[in-house]
């Protein structure tokens, strides 16, 4: 199986995937931890794949969404963004849409203190 079939194989099996460095519970770097702590908040169920465990993956995942950048998080099989991208949609509340389109729960209080305690 490719880098590509594993990473496709976990979007499609997952409704929130974080391709990280490290893990939701031990982040290695802090674009990830920011990015995760975000998702852990606001209560959201995301798989986490720890791309430093897997050198195939983690260019792999770089050439499948033709973004240089770790993180990445995709909802519901497509690649939503990195960090700036994810830190801005919180802020914009373009998150909270998003997940309610595509029927991903996570606490809008949670999420509204994010925006109010960055305001």
């Amino acid at each position: 199986m490719t880098a590509a079939d594993k990473i496709r194989e976990t979007i499609n099996k997952n409704d929130v995937v974080l391709y990280m460095k490290g893990t939701k519970d031990m982040p290695q770097c802090g674009f990830s931890s920011r990015v995760a702590g975000v998702l852990n908040f606001m209560g959201v169920n995301f798989a986490d794949v720890n791309v430093l465990a897997d050198e195939e993956v983690r260019q792999g995942v770089k050439d499948f969404s033709d973004w240089p950048t770790i993180p990445q998080l995709y909802v519901k099989g497509e690649f939503v963004g990195g960090c700036d991208i994810i830190t801005e949609m919180t802020l914009s509340g373009e998150l909270d849409t998003l997940f309610e389109a595509k029927g991903i729960a996570y606490d809008k209080e949670a999420a509204e203190k994010i925006r109010s305690a960055n305001a």
